[in-house]
């Protein structure tokens, strides 16, 4: 398997799950769900970036600062 079709299933699946998360959000408005969401929207656009975008492995590095936002 290649690592961009690891890195699209990653995405997929953070997506999926702050869909989850925002539902649950709308149901009870309660903060914690919405951030959640949040930084799983987060971690979509980061594997996103590193399966589309052709970076070299010195630069890598700083697609992870978009990673930390979700922190």
């Amino acid at each position: 398997m290649s690592r961009e079709f690891l890195w699209g299933a990653l995405a997929a699946t953070s997506s999926v799950a702050g869909l989850f998360f925002l539902r649950f959000w709308r149901t009870t408005q309660d903060r914690f769900f919405l951030l959640f969401a949040l930084a799983f929207a987060v971690f979509a656009l980061h594997w996103t970036g590193l399966a589309v975008l052709d970076v070299s492995d010195e630069s890598r590095h700083y697609l992870y600062v978009v990673r930390l936002l979700a922190f």
